[in-house]
């Protein structure tokens, strides 16, 4: 199943974050986005198991927005 994971830059903390309606529990921040993705990754496979959530085809689609002042 594909599961949908959607990474948000948090300007004030300078972190990223990511947050999913379909990984129940999923709520990560790092302040690297190649980081956040990685521990996405794990998490996900983790927080399913632990909803009882049985599936050995998991793909997840990030999405991401960050919004920048320039002037």
């Amino acid at each position: 199943m594909n599961y949908k994971v959607t990474l948000n830059w948090d300007n004030e903390a300078k972190v990223w974050y990511a947050l999913s309606d379909d990984v129940p529990g999923l709520a990560l921040e790092s302040p690297s986005y190649d980081k956040l993705i990685d521990r996405v990754k794990s998490a996900v496979t983790e927080l399913l198991e632990l909803n009882n959530i049985i599936d050995p085809n998991i793909s997840i689609n990030f999405t991401s927005e960050r919004l920048e002042k320039v002037a």
